[in-house]
């Protein structure tokens, strides 16, 4: 018997998938963990009713979270994930034969094993590779008292409420900024500023408070509904948001990683933002 997975995340709006089968569905620590089946999205992960990822679209985010810093850096070895219980960032990230080591701070380590008992459509054997440090643990309290240095720092995270609320705050970023190797990269989900507009303005300007170059790219998640997605960038690097075509299209040949959503030209395009995201970033 089918069901309806409504999501409740925005005031005064309302979504809803159609769960043909649910495959699991319990209460963490942290969330209530639903997986079920989708018959247009296939395999999709809801954390507290809120849409995660589907097996079907997950490129159009995981492609842009993860490449458009790794081609802009050109020299990523090192990595640091808060959060992406679901494989996805890191299953990216492994397409990269220059990165040696990825550290991933998940706050519920049942996410973990559901994503891969589940969502190895997402995940692939992205939490078997060897490169892989995870750590079960908060990620602010980790980011604190940590003393790696990352060429590339993700947030994964979460929308800005329960667990995730943390995670966009000035101090996690003035703690994050001191993780990062010099010339390094930070990328963070940003939400959909067509309706979580006060998250976007919020980051960014937490952001400008320790970083040199702070923007926004975007993309378009179909799941995420509400039109396109922001990832907030910060860097002490101010030419990293404006490599050359040229430049990405080689270290994107030489990297042979097959997308369907990343390509040289979208990257360079994704940071040219329409009128309306603009305002919210002055």
């Amino acid at each position: 018997m089918s069901s309806w997975v409504e999501e409740k995340l925005h005031q005064d709006f309302r979504s809803r998938l159609k769960a043909t089968k649910i495959l699991h569905d319990s209460q963490s620590d942290f969330h209530r963990i639903t997986i079920f089946e989708n018959s247009i999205f296939g395999r999709t992960l809801a954390l507290d009713e809120i849409i995660q990822t589907s097996e079907v679209d997950e490129y159009t985010y995981h492609e842009m979270l993860v490449h458009v810093p790794v081609f802009a850096h050109g020299a990523v070895h090192s990595v640091l994930i808060v959060g992406g219980g679901d494989g996805g960032a890191l299953e990216e990230l492994f397409k990269h034969r220059n990165i040696e080591t990825v550290t991933m701070v998940e706050i519920d380590g049942q996410v973990v094993e559901l994503s891969q008992k589940w969502l190895g459509g997402i995940c692939g054997q992205a939490f078997s590779d060897p490169r892989l440090k995870l750590v079960i643990g908060n990620g602010v309290d980790f980011v604190a008292k940590d003393e790696e240095f990352y060429d590339l720092v993700i947030i994964d995270s979460t929308d800005p409420i329960g667990p995730g609320e943390a995670l966009f705050s000035s101090k996690f970023y003035r703690n994050c900024r001191r993780r990062m190797a010099p010339g390094g990269v930070l990328v963070a989900q940003s939400g959909v500023p067509f309706l979580q507009s006060d998250g976007l303005r919020e980051s960014y300007s937490f952001l400008r408070e320790s970083f040199v170059s702070v923007s926004c790219y975007i993309t378009h998640v179909p799941t995420y509904v509400g039109g396109l997605m922001c990832l907030v960038w910060a860097s002490d690097d101010e030419t990293l948001t404006n490599v050359s075509v040229s430049t990405l299209s080689a270290r994107y040949r030489a990297a042979s990683v097959n997308t369907r959503q990343y390509g040289p030209e979208v990257h360079k395009a994704a940071f040219v933002l329409p009128p309306y995201i603009q305002e919210l970033l002055v």
